[in-house]
Order: C-alpha cells, then structure tokens, then sequence
C-alpha cells in the first residue's frame, strides 16, 4: 500500500525515534482503491528535530514555521509536518499562531474531515480516532468536532466539503450541511484564486448539479448573479424547469471539463434580466446570449479567471443559442470564424442545454445537432477551404495586382467567404477575377 520512497522517509524517523505516519488525503484514497496522487506525512518530530533527520536528503524548507519540511525521496516529494494544534482564525482562513506538539490526536483533532483525519503505519494499519472509516464506508463527509467551528477556523472547508462530496459522489452529514451554510458568508474572507479553484474543481465532479441545487445559498455568495435565478419561471414550451435548475441540470449533461461546466453554469444567468412576457402568457428571453456574456466576464474577472479560458468561456455563451442553417455554407461559415475544436465544443454545449429543457421536439433537435455533425466532418474530410491559410492567394499575388495596404487584408478576407459562400472556386485564377469584380462594387 505504502510506496518504498514513502517507506524510506518513514523509517528514517523511526530509527530516531520519533513517531511518523501517512495523513490525510492519500490515507483516504488508499482505502477507496484509488491510487494518491502525493503522499504527505505527519510526525511528532519538531522542525529543526526533522532537519537533523534528513541532512543527508535533499530538503525544501516549504513551510518550516508552520510545521512543514519537503524531503525528496528517490525523487519524489513528501511533505512531512510536525503535529500540531493551532491557535486563533482572526481571519477565517489560516491559524493566528501555531503550536508544535508530541501528541497524534491533538494534531489529528484540527484536522477538517473524518475522511481526511486517517492514518496508516508503516504496516498498513490504520489509525482512525473519529470514526472515519466508517463515515468512508457509508460515503458520508463529515467534520471532525464542531462543524460550525471548522467552518469559522477557515471558510474554505466549507467549498471544500461541496468539492468531496461532488467528486467522491459522497453525502454530507446534516449537522455538517446545515453548518457550512450558516457559516457561507465567511466565503468573503477567501481569495478569488481559492474559491475559484476549488469551484472548478466541484463542478467537474459527479454530483455537480445535486450540489449545486441543495446549496444554492453557498454558491450566490461567490455569484450573487445566480441569486437572480432562482424560482424564476420559464413559461414557455422549451421548459420544464425554472432558469436555476436549468442551468444546473444543464451542467451535469455535459463533459466534465471545467470550461464546459462553467459555460453552462453562466450560459443562462443573464435570462432573469432578460424575461418579457407576451400577452399569451410566454415568457421570452431576447438577446439573453448577449447579455449573459458581458455578465460572465464580469463574474470571471472577480474570479480571477485566466483571460484566455474567461475570454473562451463568454464566446461560447454569446454562441451558445445560436441555430445554424443544416448546410455546407452555414457551419463553414461559423468554423472559420471559430475553428473546428471550438465548433465541437459548441455542439456538447447545445446538446447539454437542449437535455435540461422540456420533452418539447427534443429528439428533433438532438437530430439537427447530429446533422450539423455530419456537415463539420464532411468539410474536415474533403479539406474545405475556411481559413486564409487554405486559400490559393496569398498577399504577394494582391501587391502584384496593384493592392496595398489594408486593401490586402479586405480583398483575402472577401475571397475567403467568396469560397465558403460557393459564389468563387479556390483557385488562384478564379479567386483574383472574383476579387476584381468584388472591389469594383
């Protein structure tokens, strides 16, 4: 169970006589089958105590004042950190002072989760002294101690036991679920760059819509935009949910990957801003995409979000409605603007929005979705001609024929959807007549 290089840091402690053992996460995932990621370790060893034991390792000084030497091992990094109790969360998010102590259970006690508080011996026992192997075996996430008083020592547990029980697919025990969201206002008190970390991380697991509908309190204090949504009625054939089921139904039919998930958790939040209704009683929802689009940057931007997922993210959204025509033309004409991979993309997004609305022509419109599916491989295969790139002119052949400037780019630009239009072949002799015949308009 335990990996030699793990093995080796291990020994070393207790051949000085200290106590040392596996914690947390890696003892966790162990005991679920799964392979850890990293190993990290506990010890009653005190900082300076743990150089002297590793002089002859290579060491990082990570967080040595609060408790934590990194030792590499056959190449690998183990965290190994003092037992410890901590003092005062003025802050609600890290510990005013630390203090180093010899005893396991003092250290065990501060710990988050009963399934985060285990460890193994170097023989593969475990030691659990608040019963989380059996909260492991009833997958049930639930803090160590008094929850209310975890939550206020740092707000992030409280995203983070929204993350477990999405990616473990695990319940939370009630006292634990009414607790983190009384305390969720806390959340203020955390970084952009934590939260949004964490968010993305929940998203992309298993439970993510179940999550996300039980605890919307928690998620409208990091977008209080989402607050808008909720009960907001859809009266209107396509739906049988209100805008915030929608969305969160429409989160768990899409793959797993966090710019997915975050484009149909965003896709519709500007619809409450958008409601009309007419005098038959429908409610519409116009320009929607738009709207929605400018919203989501501004809520990435507070998020922290990197410019290149936060600027693919609003794309997708202010796309995310739009039905192309079934032709050659329509979808050609879309790819060149975006390219294939985006294309794909906006094919799950449409699929997963389409899957979170009412029965209403659902098969009808699940089949467009496979049509224009068919077209996008039809024009990959034959090499259809959708960037400048393709093209059989380039700028040398416009300055032989007398363009200069930015007349070069507009004439390659006009050939290009001459092409994808049909109205030109990609041909140089053709493509130069169609663009001399273009420019005289």
């Amino acid at each position: 169970m335990i990996p030699e290089y793990v093995l080796t840091v291990l020994e070393k402690l207790n051949n000085a006589g200290y106590e040392a053992y596996p914690v947390g996460g890696c003892v966790r995932d162990c005991l679920r089958g799964v392979t850890p990621h990293d190993w990290d370790v506990c010890t009653n060893a005190f900082p300076d105590e743990m150089k002297q034991v590793f002089a002859d390792m290579h060491c990082i000084e990570t967080g040595l004042k609060h408790g934590t030497l990194t030792v590499m091992s056959e190449g690998q990094p183990i965290e190994i950190t003092t037992y410890r109790s901590d003092g005062e969360y003025t802050d609600h998010r890290r510990p005013d002072s630390v203090t180093f102590v010899r005893s396991l259970k003092d250290d065990l006690s501060r710990r988050d989760f009963t399934v985060n508080a285990l460890c193994i011996d170097g023989q593969g026992g475990v030691i659990d002294m608040f019963e989380g192997q059996k909260d492991l075996a009833d997958k049930l996430i639930r803090c160590v101690g008094d929850p209310e008083k975890r939550f206020e020592e740092d707000a992030l547990r409280i995203l983070r036991a929204l993350r477990f029980s999405s990616v473990l697919d695990f319940d939370i025990e009630e006292r634990t679920a009414k607790a983190l969201i009384k305390k969720s206002p806390l959340l203020k008190f955390v970084s952009a760059e934590r939260i949004f970390a964490e968010l993305k991380k929940l998203l992309c697991g298993v439970r993510a819509g179940d999550i996300l509908i039980r605890f919307r309190e928690v998620f409208a204090v990091i977008i209080p935009e989402l607050a808008e949504c909720f009960d907001v009625a859809q009266n209107n054939p396509h739906h049988q949910y209100d805008v915030y089921t929608h969305i969160c139904k429409s989160v768990d039919s899409i793959p797993p990957r966090d710019t997915l998930r975050l484009t149909m958790l965003l896709h519709d939040i500007a619809k409450p801003r958008c409601k009309t209704t007419d005098e038959q009683g429908i409610d519409h929802f116009k320009k929607h995409p738009s709207v929605g689009a400018e919203m989501a940057d501004e809520i990435l931007t507070r998020l922290k979000a990197d410019n290149a997922a936060k600027d693919l993210i609003c794309e997708f959204i202010r796309e995310h409605d739009n039905r192309l025509a079934e032709n050659e033309r329509s979808v050609g004409r879309f790819i060149a603007k975006h390219g294939y991979e985006f294309f794909d993309d906006y094919l799950l997004i449409r699929k997963a929005d389409t899957l979170a609305q009412s029965m209403y022509y659902r098969e009808e419109k699940l089949a467009d979705l496979d049509v224009l599916s068919k077209i996008r491989h039809t024009l990959e295969e034959k090499s259809a001609c959708l960037t400048l790139k393709d093209l059989d002119l380039n700028g040398r052949d416009l300055i032989a024929l007398g363009f200069t400037g930015k007349e070069i780019g507009v004439a390659l630009d006009m050939a290009l959807d001459g092409v994808i239009s049909g109205n030109t072949e990609n041909k140089k002799k053709e493509l130069i007549e169609y663009v001399e015949r273009q420019s005289h308009y």
